[in-house]
Order: C-alpha cells, then structure tokens, then sequence
C-alpha cells in the first residue's frame, strides 16, 4: 500500500493536459487541489504537416520505397511531456513538495522518466499508467486513492 500523505503532490498529465495537484487532506480522505495546471493546443498531424513522406533513392539492385512520415502531433506531445518534467524537476529543487505520485498514459510517463532529475525521481513514490486528465477532482481522487492502495 503507498498513501499520499498530506501535502504530497499528484502530476496527472497527458500529452496535451498537466495537472499538478496537492494533497489537503489525510491518507484515507483524498482533498486534492490545484497548483499549477496547463493544457497545450496540439492539432491532429495532418492539420500540422504540409508535405507528402520522403522517398528514398534506389541504390543500385535495391529497390526505393517511401520514408515515414513525419507525426508532429507525437513531437509536440513528447516536448510537452520535457516541460512537464522541467517544471517537476524545479518544484523538485525548491522542495515544494516531499513525494509526489505521477499518473499519465505510458507513452507519457516514459517521456516523464526521461527527463527528470535525480532530486525529482527519488521524490516519485508511484506511477500509475491511466489517462486521469478528463475527470473532475473529486473523481481523480478516488481512482488515485484505489490504485494506490491496490500497489
């Protein structure tokens, strides 16, 4: 069982949507409420790229073939994911926070885990791999406060 003790923080965080939050109640009754929070417009890929993929030229008794195409919508939700975590990584070093819970899908998480400090990783006490981003406060709590006591 892990708890989010009094004052310890939750990032509920997807590719577009941060949510930094903070524990006012106790260990059995979750009271989570915002401290910093940020959304990202982020347009579907084929609203962002203008160009058809590449083509590769054929080396001689090779045949050529097409290039991937290039998924800017992935882009911008990894480089959001590295200002979440910069942003985690500084709290982190103010000591605004003693242990902190993160729950982002795992594409995002491992983003995150790619990009956190020392001083900001040994502060996580759990990750849980759920897309929380879309429920109310209230809501998150409880899933928080069920994940949690399930580890």
């Amino acid at each position: 069982m892990v708890f989010l003790k009094a004052g310890a923080w939750a990032l509920i965080a997807d590719g577009r949507k941060a949510l930094f939050v903070r524990n006012s109640g106790d260990t059995k009754d979750y009271d989570l409420r915002v401290v910093w929070h940020r959304t990202m417009d982020n347009p579907l890929t084929r609203e962002q790229g203008t160009d058809r993929p590449g083509r590769a030229a054929p080396a001689p008794g090779v045949r050529g073939g097409s290039l991937e195409a290039t998924d800017w919508h992935q882009i911008a939700e990894a480089r959001f994911a590295g200002e979440v975590a910069d942003i985690l990584n500084k709290a982190a070093a103010d000591e605004a926070f003693e242990e902190v819970v993160i729950a982002a899908p795992p594409k995002v998480l491992s983003e995150l885990r790619d990009h956190l400090s020392a001083k900001a990783a040994a502060t996580v006490i759990a990750e849980i791999a759920k897309t929380l981003t879309d429920h109310p406060l209230d809501r998150i709590a409880k899933i928080l406060k069920a994940d949690l006591d399930a580890l």
